[in-house]
């Protein structure tokens, strides 16, 4: 099941990311708790919650393996499934993992922190759907389109932590939640809505605005693909992506002082898509609805992506211009972009699989949109309460991301400072140069962002300079330290220019 295209490029990254996190140093300490019998446990009752499977799992040794601990599989309310992990060796945490797209199968992206001692938990959303990337399942159904917007992640969280307090007969001393790109938005979402659930959240590459990031894919299908019946072909040739990265490099990577194939500051770099050499007047058009997102009478309804996400062309063919051949024969799309945008259209907005995007102008956005704004977005700027309960959250994103536009999160940011200029103190964001979706790209992205948190959280060690690395078959090959925004890594001029040493910080 784990084949299909929505996993390759988007859980495949968090995958990777739950590496990242099982790999942690310092972030756990084992520790002697008691817990219950599984066939006690078996007999646990919780409202709404039936019980599936409670079994031991985990091996001792091995690369890859999990370390024994009980597991446990079971549905909320009916509809949302769930898998708890329970450790041997307890760290006295908890920790949820979040998933990709529009999930549809139990996913946890940080399922490898029971190696470090975590009781870590996943859910499927309350829907099942072994296309990640479709979303027929939200059709007229309202129950679904609630739990896949907030209430799932939520009650599955409440259920995990009481599973947690009658297995080891204490609380979890403290609980944290981690996830990218719809696990992002799952983290933005508890920030604003369930701020007692977590002390800390990490929200990756976050898909928070799912009306407006609709919007911008929506405006670029428009332009690529004019004409619904005919998406098997479109003005962006290969050819055009590799001319496009040639130019965005020549005018831009080294405004920020080192040449080295890696934007540091896409908001910052001065790039001209006119003085591009060799594209047609379609294909500029096509990349310039790429670069400027949505707009209507009211002026722009979310933005397009930054200078420096074509960096990688064959992810662009994936995720924006297509066609991507799979995809195509299998779910008639010809790109993830496209399937993102008209699916949640069509079926989390209007109930109509039928509609036809190429005759939509945006002209009465806020009034189609309202009612699934409610369920799916978490824009909120009011992180009040997260606050009050010192919680704590670290947003992160990639400058090189293909699948959601970086812009978005620096705006959401910027209205959360804008309504608490001292919101740093619990509210940080980071910037990833060369980093693609949750990770990968050009750049160093692989930052140990659980260790943050919790030194954050549990030790009040704010997130001032983090590291991240890119490895190569095993091995660092590079390291880079990032801020929080606005703030930003520059060469100093001299010494290896893979080094973290060489650079400084750039109010």
């Amino acid at each position: 099941m784990r084949a299909y295209w929505l996993f390759t490029l988007v859980m495949r990254r968090l995958f990777v990311l739950g590496l990242i996190i099982g790999n942690c140093v310092g972030s756990g300490r084992a520790a002697e708790y008691r817990h219950i019998s599984l066939e006690d446990l078996r007999n646990v009752r919780l409202p709404e919650v039936a019980l599936e499977s409670v079994k031991e799992a985990g091996a001792a040794e091995g690369k890859g393996q999990l370390k024994p601990h009980v597991e446990l599989t079971g549905i909320i309310g009916g509809h949302i499934r769930f898998e708890l992990l329970l450790p041997d060796e307890w760290n006295g945490r908890f920790v949820m993992g979040g998933g990709g797209g529009f999930v549809g199968t139990v996913q946890n992206a940080a399922r490898y922190t029971v190696n470090l001692g975590y009781a870590t938990v996943g859910t499927d959303t309350g829907h099942q759907s072994a296309e990640g990337h479709m979303a027929g399942w939200a059709l007229n159904d309202l129950e679904a389109k609630v739990n896949f917007g907030y209430l799932a992640v939520h009650r599955t969280a409440e259920t995990a932590k009481a599973l947690i307090r009658a297995y080891y007969t204490k609380e979890p001393e403290r609980s944290y939640f981690i996830g990218c790109s719809r696990g992002g938005g799952q983290a933005m979402m508890e920030a604003q809505r369930f701020p007692q659930d977590f002390d800390g959240i990490v929200a990756g590459a976050p898909a928070f605005d799912w009306t407006g990031l609709a919007s911008t894919m929506v405006s670029i299908a428009k332009v690529l693909y004019p004409d619904p019946a005919h998406l098997e072909t479109n003005v962006v040739t290969k050819e055009a992506l590799q001319k496009l990265q040639a130019g965005v490099l020549d005018q831009c990577d080294a405004q920020d002082g080192l040449k080295d194939g890696v934007i540091q500051d896409p908001a910052a770099a001065h790039f001209e898509l006119a003085k591009v050499p060799g594209l047609t007047d379609e294909q500029r058009k096509a990349f310039e609805s790429i670069y400027s997102g949505a707009h209507n009478g009211k002026g722009l309804i979310y933005p397009g992506f930054a200078p420096a996400a074509e960096c990688v062309p064959e992810q662009w063919i994936a995720w924006i211009t297509g066609p991507a051949p799979q995809l195509l024969a299998k779910d008639h799309v010809p790109d993830l972009t496209f399937a993102f945008g008209t699916q949640i259209y069509k079926y989390l907005i209007f109930n109509d699989p039928d509609w036809d995007y190429s005759k939509y102008d945006f002209s009465n956005f806020d009034k189609d949109t309202r009612l699934g704004a409610s369920f799916l977005n978490a824009n909120n700027p009011d992180l009040g309460r997260l606050k009050a309960r010192n919680g704590k959250l670290i947003i992160w994103h990639g400058w090189a991301d293909p699948a959601l536009p970086a812009q978005g999160t620096i705006n959401y940011y910027r209205h959360v400072m804008e309504r608490d200029t001292q919101a740093a103190a619990y509210c940080r964001l980071f910037m990833v140069p060369g980093c693609l979706h949750c990770g990968g790209g050009p750049g160093a992205s692989e930052v140990d962002w659980l260790t943050a948190i919790v030194d954050w959280v549990e030790h009040g060690q704010a997130p001032d300079k983090l590291i991240a690395s890119k490895k190569e078959n095993g091995k660092v090959t590079m390291t880079r330290p990032v801020y929080p925004y606005p703030k930003v890594a520059t060469y100093k001029g001299t010494g290896d220019v893979n080094s973290a040493d060489s650079f400084s910080v750039r109010p």
